[in-house]
């Protein structure tokens, strides 16, 4: 579905990323953990065209993505929930998740059915139901994390990106995101997670990979790594 191979990717002289190859296979959720500065949003803002890699190739469905415009990237069926939320704050939630769905109202992508899918993800996100008209700006941080992912799944996307879905949010709404996320993967949603809150991530993923200093360091099934001395140690704390 989704594969990375030998990325080399960075800012401007800086390289970050020195290498990495990751698989994200058809229905599974895959999440890529590590500390601040490992390379974990390079990596996202790579895949999704935010930043034009150095080297390597990124494949989605067969098809080679790297380099490609993120508007281009996303008519090929890729979402992305990027850090830090970036709504369109003076936009009401509606307009917000119909943004989502743009490529698929001007045929960049199949259409289906658009309104069933707003329906859909208000029903996942009751919350955003309730504020519907409300200017997106006004929402609060969870209510904002919720509209970022809802307007992801509006482009229908055949892999979903998360990066960092709880960052700022308080440990309630961090579970409620969790539990959207399982119910997604419930749905056989193809994702590839990136999450401050190492020992969830691995909770709800199927295969995990390790990023340290721009390099993969260890990757295999996430109960595998969970059970890893080496990142129970590093990740995962004493209570894991």
């Amino acid at each position: 579905m989704l594969q990375i191979q030998n990325l080399h990717a960075g800012y401007g002289k800086v390289e970050v990323l020195h290498g990495i190859s990751v698989e994200v296979p058809q229905g599974k959720v895959v999440t890529l953990i590590g500390s601040n500065g490992a390379g974990k949003t390079t990596t996202m803002r790579s895949v999704s065209g935010m930043i034009r890699p150095m080297s390597g190739n990124i494949t989605l469905n067969g098809k080679n993505i790297t380099g490609l415009a993120s508007n281009k990237i996303t008519r090929a069926g890729l979402a992305h929930s990027p850090e830090g939320r970036r709504v369109f704050s003076t936009l009401s939630v509606t307009d917000n998740l119909l943004l989502g769905a743009f490529p698929r109202l001007t045929f960049g992508r199949e259409r289906g059915d658009v309104q069933g899918d707003l329906k859909r993800v208000f029903d996942l996100f009751p919350r955003l139901k309730e504020r519907e008209a409300q200017l997106a700006g006004t929402l609060s941080g969870g209510e904002q994390q919720m509209l970022a992912m809802g307007r992801a799944l509006m482009l229908n996307p055949d892999v979903l990106l998360l990066d960092e879905p709880s960052m700022g949010l308080a440990p309630l709404l961090v579970k409620e995101v969790f539990r959207i996320i399982r119910e997604l993967k419930a749905r056989g949603i193809t994702m590839l997670l990136v999450e401050q809150f190492a020992a969830a991530a691995l909770d709800v993923a199927d295969y995990g990979y390790v990023l340290e200093n721009g390099r993969i360091s260890v990757h295999g099934p996430a109960e595998q790594l969970k059970n890893d001395p080496a990142v129970k140690a590093a990740y995962l704390g004493a209570a894991h």
